[in-house]
């Protein structure tokens, strides 16, 4: 049983552009930038929920066979707050949680009501460890 959630060819920029609020719309346009200038890799919509990822990488679940493809950073600008996904588990990082600011976060994910609650520089670290865990 394959990934539900996989890579589309939907316009991410349009995505973008309907999002109603002006808020989160600009810091999604933020995000977006600033994932692409660390990836050096094209924003991609994943799924029906409009996840915006960028690269991918493949894995196999723990016993399985199964190749699936996920990609290695990324955000969704959600009604009530941005959901980011790195690939990491962020408390291992509590330095920068503690220096981020405003948000919440679960193993791979941080959720931030919006861009101005946290330190840019901060969040930008944390995506580059995400990115390139050896890079320090």
């Amino acid at each position: 049983m394959g990934l539900v959630t996989q890579e589309t060819n939907k316009d991410v920029w349009a995505y973008i552009n309907s999002i109603e609020n002006i808020s989160k719309r600009e810091d999604a346009k933020t995000l977006v930038n600033m994932m692409q200038e660390i990836t050096k890799c094209e924003p991609k919509i994943w799924g029906d929920h409009f996840i915006i990822g960028f690269d991918k990488y493949s894995y196999k679940r723990k016993g399985g066979k199964e190749e699936f493809e996920w990609f290695r950073t990324g955000f969704a600008p959600r009604k009530t707050k941005l959901t980011l996904y790195l690939t990491m588990d962020i408390a291992q990082e509590q330095d920068l949680l503690d220096a981020l600011g405003k948000c919440k976060h679960g193993r791979g994910c941080l959720y931030i009501n919006k861009l101005a609650d946290v330190d840019l520089i901060v969040l930008r670290k944390l995506i580059e460890k995400c990115y390139n865990p050896s890079k320090e």
